[in-house]
């Protein structure tokens, strides 16, 4: 299944999210599933100070580059696929970031529903 068939939270067709930097379990610049992705990065979200912040104090440093894995670290204002859980988890300690919900992979709406989703929405 390619992402061009994949459907967004909206249930129409999955945008790309990010190509600068390059983002997506399968970097493709798109938070698709195909069902092998332990974390779902299916979340496209345009991060914050406060959300890099509170993934770095549960152990995921997203602002640190690191080359070895073509990971340039990111820093506010970029757009990331991040796990469903994570932003979840970042919701609920009130450091949510904004999400596009025209990138955001259908499948996040089995950790959080669609009405939360919009009240953090931004235009793509």
């Amino acid at each position: 299944m390619s992402s061009m068939q994949q459907l967004n939270v909206l249930g129409t067709e999955l945008q790309p999210c990010s190509f600068d930097p390059m983002t997506g379990y399968y970097r493709t610049g798109c938070c698709e599933h195909h069902g092998d992705d332990p974390g779902m990065h299916v979340v496209c979200c345009r991060v914050t100070e406060d959300f890099l912040a509170f993934s770095a104090s549960c152990g995921n440093d997203l602002s640190t580059p690191m080359p070895q894995y073509g990971f340039p670290g990111l820093r506010p204002g970029d757009q990331w696929c991040v796990c469903a859980s994570r932003w979840v988890e970042a919701f609920e300690g009130g450091a949510a970031c904004p999400v596009v919900l025209e990138s955001t992979h259908l499948s996040a709406l089995e950790y959080v529903d669609l009405e939360t989703l919009r009240r953090f929405a931004v235009p793509a």
